[in-house]
């Protein structure tokens, strides 16, 4: 392992690791896992993901009678991620604008393994690391992790913003696929003969509720795409949205609203015995979870960042990640920061004291959970 957490960090954000492409990155990781004390394997979560390695999960023993604790950070990256080429700057890394600099996830990753080797040769509790595959597209490493791996109750993901944050909640997420099939015809001779997917859809769209919608429940309408020509009257469309809220009961009535939307609008467009119609998909994405401010792990994070002096907060996230996964298969689990900013933009970056922070961090965890 190189000396410093800088360049390690800088060694694994030169790693190419887009979504279902982390074998490489893994390989490596297992390594340093393997070398700094850790009992390592992989699980099969690719064979269902279409990936090319699994998820990365390792046991470090410690020497104080103790259950584990969990930490755990995402392997992938979201697009473009390839060929990053990292700049040390005075104050902060970067990449060089043309790609993500992979501070989601990949600070995390660094800043647990930084801690655990630091604490080679100290007393703690054991320790379990997580290090999972596509996160960015469908939370699917989590979704498909063998489970019996893991030991642990509690835990924390490395996979926000600011160190001391604490993520205490996020919400339930739906996807909803539309697919509305009209009449194709030629555009310029025989229109009267066509049914407009297209026309279909503005009229649907219209009337969808979009944006936020209350201060637990939002909802956007994302994808759209269909025609062949502009000579053709287009015969299909198809529209993806979300919605999201902490109340599942506003969630259903929002993703309810889409549908009878689509619905409406469909049910306006005939032609003779022809009738437009719609295939309606709505999928649970995952799950909401919120711990409580007053849970062990939820003070355990806190009391890490106050030893460093830092000001520790708790939040309700609007977005979903691993951690969401987690807490519905029985684990307990918040998110905590890295210094990650300006993430999924070719303008990311993290500030060197927030890197070196958050490393201090999960030390500081680990040694106060081992006091406990």
């Amino acid at each position: 392992m190189t000396k410093t957490l800088v360049d390690y960090f800088v060694s694994l954000v030169k790693i190419d690791s887009e979504s279902k492409n982390e074998k490489e990155i893994a390989l490596k990781l297992a390594e340093d896992l393997k070398n700094l004390g850790g009992e390592v394997r992989f699980d099969d979560a690719n064979k269902k993901t279409g990936g090319n390695v699994g998820n990365l999960y390792a046991y470090f023993p410690g020497n104080i009678a103790k259950e584990p604790i969990l930490f755990c950070a995402h392997l992938d990256t979201v697009i473009p991620g390839n060929g990053v080429n990292p700049q040390i700057l005075e104050d902060r890394i970067t990449s060089d604008g043309t790609t993500i600099l992979g501070a989601d996830d990949k600070s995390g990753i660094a800043q647990i393994i930084w801690a655990i080797k630091e604490l080679k040769n100290t007393k703690t509790a054991p320790i379990e690391v997580l290090f999972t595959i596509s996160e960015e597209i469908g939370l699917l490493g989590a979704k498909y992790l063998d489970y019996s791996m893991i030991k642990s109750k509690i835990g924390f993901a490395l996979d926000t913003h600011k160190v001391g944050a604490v993520v205490i909640g996020a919400p339930f997420q739906n996807s909803m696929k539309f697919t509305i099939h009209g009449k194709e015809a030629h555009a310029g001779s025989s229109p009267e003969y066509g049914v407009n997917a297209i026309k279909i859809a503005a009229e649907a769209i219209s009337k969808m509720p979009s944006g936020r919608i209350d201060n637990e429940t939002t909802c956007n309408i994302g994808l759209i795409s269909g025609g062949d020509a502009t000579n053709i009257v287009p015969n299909k469309v198809v529209i993806e949205a979300e919605s999201r809220s902490h109340d599942k009961k506003k969630l259903m009535e929002i993703s309810n609203k889409m549908k009878n939307a689509v619905l409406s609008a469909v049910q306006n467009y005939k032609l003779g015995d022809f009738s437009a119609s719609v295939e309606v998909e709505i999928e649970e994405e995952y799950q909401a979870f919120r711990v409580d401010e007053n849970a062990e792990i939820v003070k355990l994070g806190q009391n890490a960042a106050q030893k460093m002096d830092l000001n520790s907060y708790t939040i309700i996230g609007g977005g979903g990640s691993d951690v969401n996964i987690f807490n519905q298969n029985g684990l307990q689990m918040v998110i905590v920061g890295t210094g990650m900013d300006a993430v999924h933009t070719v303008k990311e970056f993290i500030k060197i004291n927030e890197l070196k922070a958050g490393a201090e961090w999960v030390r500081n965890a680990i040694l106060l959970y081992s006091e406990i």
